[in-house]
């Protein structure tokens, strides 16, 4: 799904680089592991590591110490830019990052990742298949899928005014009035590409076929309809917790959210529903992917294998809520039946409906169809846009 949008993305960062500028390094995927160096770094978002600090019952770091001699440090970015800029920091030499979508396009790009060699990861291909694809350029795979989820619609069925089903119930400007106040979105640039797909089924005329590859004036078209729902809006969440809160305090009606609150709130009997949206439904996914200039590839390779089994996948599922990438994770006695049918574990159908969120690029067409057309609008601008549609 990366490749144009990397290659445009390289081309950008070659232009802005100095001539005195260092070389990127080595970009090559192993052929063989040594023994493991003793010491393991790396880059993650909140929630993706645990050792026991926040909950001696939750720890996946200890025991993979223990077992590989990996002593592991990492450092929480702040967010996707302050991750994006530590892996690009040619003075630091993280081994690996945890990345989120809109990050694995810029590294990619500007070759600050090592391909992946599957071949020495056991497990790989016990992994959903349509993710592993996600990570192809160029028949290199980049990364090793860890986490995913889905972007739904949510509705408490006492405060909305009717049960939704597609993304109308928070852009067309007649719903949001009804639940004004009510409403809860994703507090994200790339929630761009639901106020895209909601176009897509009632503004034919501009043709928007990938939603996270738009142009100058699809753009301009999502920003509007952003702008105009801002007043309807009660909150834009960038904790899952303060979704959740907002519907358990009955202050939401309607709202865009992850699985992850549909569990939550329907474990603690309030009465929401999920909704799988009829427009088109969206999705990220987050991968562990090698830094060029890693320090300990042996180290790294032992941990892809560790956080892909599904022993591993069971805890960071059931900690930070997010569906795991190992189906397996939900065999045997690991994460509860409950848990798996709400995530969409296993379930092929819907993997194949989720539209799933790559690096908006200048390309056209840059996902999983690729493109080659040069008049899209990249990350940048849809984060200008989406700050001016919704800070006003």
């Amino acid at each position: 799904m990366l490749a144009v949008a990397a290659l445009v993305m390289a081309l950008a960062v070659a232009c802005s680089g100095g001539e005195d500028e260092e070389p990127v390094g080595a970009v090559k995927a192993a052929n063989t592991l040594g023994p493991g160096e003793g010491a393991l770094t790396l880059v993650t978002l909140p929630g993706y590591m645990e050792n026991g600090g926040n909950d001696p019952r939750v720890d996946w770091v200890t025991p993979f110490e223990e077992r590989t001699g990996c002593k592991v440090s990492w450092k929480v970015a702040r967010d996707s830019q302050d991750m994006a800029s530590l892996m690009q920091n040619r003075s630091r030499r993280y081994d690996g990052v945890a990345a989120p979508p809109e990050v694995t396009g810029p590294l990619i790009a500007g070759e600050h990742l090592t391909p992946v060699n599957p071949d020495l990861v056991e497990g790989y291909k016990r992994l959903e298949p349509r993710l592993r694809n996600l990570l192809k350029k160029d028949g290199k795979v980049y990364g090793v899928p860890y986490v995913w989820g889905s972007n739904l619609l949510m509705y408490d069925s006492r405060a909305a005014q009717a049960p939704p089903s597609d993304w109308s119930a928070l852009f067309d400007p007649g719903q949001a009035q009804r639940n004004s106040g009510k409403l809860i979105m994703r507090d994200s640039p790339l929630a761009i590409a639901e106020a895209a797909l909601y176009l897509r089924g009632t503004q034919r005329k501009l043709k928007i076929t990938d939603p996270y590859s738009l142009t100058r004036k699809q753009l301009d078209a999502a920003a509007k309809v952003l702008a105009d729902q801002r007043p309807h809006v009660k909150t834009y969440w960038e904790q899952p917790a303060d979704a959740v809160s907002a519907f358990a305090g009955g202050e939401a009606a309607v709202g865009q959210v992850w699985p992850y609150q549909v569990d939550v709130l329907t474990r603690a009997g309030k009465p929401v529903q999920g909704v799988v949206p009829s427009g088109g439904v969206t999705g990220w996914m987050t991968a562990w992917m090698i830094g060029a200039r890693a320090e300990h590839p042996s180290c790294m390779y032992q941990w892809l294998q560790w956080t892909a089994s599904p022993d591993v996948q069971q805890q960071v599922a059931e900690w930070s809520g997010v569906a795991p990438a190992n189906p397996q994770a939900c065999t045997g006695d690991r994460l509860r039946t409950t848990f798996c049918d709400t995530y969409r574990v296993g379930d092929r159908d819907h993997l194949d409906k989720v539209i799933f969120a790559h690096t908006p690029s200048k390309v056209c067409g840059g996902g999983e169809r690729g493109g080659d057309r040069r008049d899209c609008t990249d990350y940048a601008e849809w984060t200008r846009a989406w700050h001016e549609a919704t800070r006003q």
